[in-house]
């Protein structure tokens, strides 16, 4: 009787087509089309797998029975087709500290889709992100409620950027963003990751223009000890040095002058020197008087020496006047 009883309990706590062990506190439920959420599952479970499901929205409270909170720890969510996920979609979870939504098709992400995980500590969004998805993560990123977060994983997702704007409203330890689609590493980023030190980004497997604007991000690369997969950081472009690491490039390949500024300074230039030539001017005019007072001294000077030598050469060519010098 004792076993019957705890048999139909288990069942009845156990979302169908699922399977519950509570010895582990796992419910793993796999490839089945009957998968519905919200989600109800026992309490004491700690680990909920759900994999090869058809489930294309996470909506608010998913796997939180009117508002009721779990001590769910780890929540897999990889290859489901989930394409939305709604504002407070994991409300309820506050002691989440594993997400996987790895292998999806994210189109619409909530800025708020992640409010209320506090304690989450690793958030894996490997090949997942739609084109759509990758331009809304930045935001959903932004929540003050991913304090805790000390490791990100966004392979393969096809960022040309690093989608996080703050460094500090995280505790970041580890940035994966290998297999994107990066060019380069902006000015602004590369200061911000000089300020928290702790953080290691890994940056393989991405197709860097390996020109001016990788300045920067090369001496960070180069002079720090952020990046683990350093070696592996290749240039794409230009032809001449695909397969290149960045970090073994010559100074002279990214110390370029920017031809804007380059420009900027030869109009600077050209105004100074106008501006010199202005004042000149201006003194020339401001002082006309004095200078041609000084100009007609000169001239009556010139006209006096000029008279000497004219009086020394006529001497000189009669010789009855030199005579009567001697």
């Amino acid at each position: 009787m004792v076993c019957f009883l705890f048999l139909s309990a288990s069942a009845e706590n156990c979302p169908l087509s699922c399977t519950c062990i509570r010895s582990t506190a796992t419910v793993t439920c796999l490839d089945s089309p009957e998968i519905e959420l919200p989600l109800v599952v026992s309490q004491w479970t700690h680990t909920l797998i759900l994999r090869g499901n058809n489930v294309t929205t996470i909506p608010e409270g998913a796997f939180s029975k009117n508002g009721t909170e779990l001590g769910l720890l780890t929540l897999l969510l990889t290859g489901n087709n989930v394409q939305v996920i709604e504002a407070y979609a994991f409300a309820g979870l506050p002691h989440l500290l594993h997400l996987d939504l790895s292998y999806n098709n994210l189109m619409v992400i909530s800025a708020m889709a992640f409010g209320g995980l506090r304690e989450l500590r690793y958030l894996y969004l490997n090949n997942t992100l739609a084109i759509s998805g990758a331009r809304q993560l930045s935001s959903a990123l932004s929540s003050e409620s991913l304090q805790s977060l000390q490791r990100l994983e966004l392979s393969g997702n096809g960022l040309k950027a690093i989608p996080i704007s703050r460094f500090d409203i995280f505790n970041l330890n580890a940035l994966v963003l290998t297999n994107n689609s990066i060019e380069a590493i902006g000015k602004n980023n590369v200061s911000s990751l000089s300020e928290f030190k702790k953080i290691r980004l890994y940056l393989s497997q991405n197709p860097f223009k390996c020109s001016c604007e990788l300045e920067p991000f090369y001496y960070w690369l180069k002079n720090g000890s952020q990046c683990p997969d350093s070696s592996r950081v290749l240039c794409a472009q230009p032809e001449a040095r695909r397969g290149t690491p960045v970090e073994k490039l010559r100074r002279e390949d990214v110390d370029c002058i920017n031809p804007e500024l380059e420009a900027v300074s030869y109009v600077f230039l050209g105004i100074v020197l106008a501006l010199i030539g202005v004042v000149f001017l201006m003194v020339l005019y401001l002082n006309r008087g004095g200078i041609k007072r000084w100009l007609n001294n000169i001239r009556e000077a010139c006209r006096d020496q000029m008279e000497v030598y004219h009086y020394r050469y006529e001497q000189d060519s009669d010789p009855r006047l030199a005579n009567v010098a001697v």
